[in-house]
């Protein structure tokens, strides 16, 4: 004869199965307001000094400068916005909270973020020569294993653009009229910390750049 479970075992059972429901219920329900608090207020911008980011990036141009291997060439002075520099025009706050705002023709900066840039440009370089030179770059640093993202050599434009190794960091070289090769640089907007010293402007102080150095001393 098959024995039966007794009733009280089978309430067990049920009220055992409900509770686990239930956990597992309140643990989604967790998961999902963790997941919507992060998409309703955005992924944090990382801290970076100011002043450490343009070291960094100054350092990366001269790197450019040095694969690019011009034999002549002199540092053009009177290159328009040329220089480092460290502003918030580019970055925005984040999250969905802000989708609005960010759709606006001039949309908001978020506070005491900035990117740090920086770009100049070397005079008296002929297209032709500018040609080999950025192929030679090309070359050089992606056997250090910067990473290409364009790569354009058409009758009225040359430009080559890369990733530094292991990071976001954006580097471009461009060739202008006038014989002018430009090298530029830029790094994702970042917070700065509290205490950094900032210009009468309201942004972060950088040191003036020293690349390449061979050209300004």
């Amino acid at each position: 004869m098959t024995q039966q479970p007794r009733p009280g075992r089978r309430k067990t059972t049920t009220y055992v199965a409900m509770g686990l429901v239930a956990a597992g219920a309140l643990t989604a329900t967790a998961y999902a307001a963790q997941w919507f608090e992060g998409v309703w207020n955005g992924r944090p911008y990382p801290v970076a000094a100011p002043a450490s980011t343009a070291q960094r990036l100054d350092a990366r141009t001269q790197a450019v400068y040095d694969a690019l291997a011009l034999p002549h060439g002199a540092l053009d002075e009177n290159w328009a916005g040329g220089g480092m520099d460290a502003t918030g025009y580019s970055c925005h706050p984040v999250g969905l909270r802000h989708f609005f705002d960010n759709l606006s023709d001039t949309p908001p900066s978020e506070p005491h973020v900035v990117d740090v840039h920086d770009n100049w440009a070397v005079k008296g370089v002929a297209l032709a020569e500018a040609v080999t030179a950025v192929e030679r770059a090309r070359v050089a640093l992606t056997h250090q294993g910067w990473k290409v993202t364009e790569y354009e050599h058409t009758s009225s434009r040359l430009v080559l653009r890369l990733t530094a190794p292991d990071s976001s960091d954006a580097v471009g070289i461009e060739a202008y009229p006038e014989d002018r090769l430009q090298v530029f640089t830029t790094a994702e907007c970042a917070r700065y910390p509290e205490g950094t010293p900032l210009d009468s402007a309201g942004d972060p102080q950088l040191a003036a750049p020293q690349a390449p150095s061979t050209l300004r001393h």
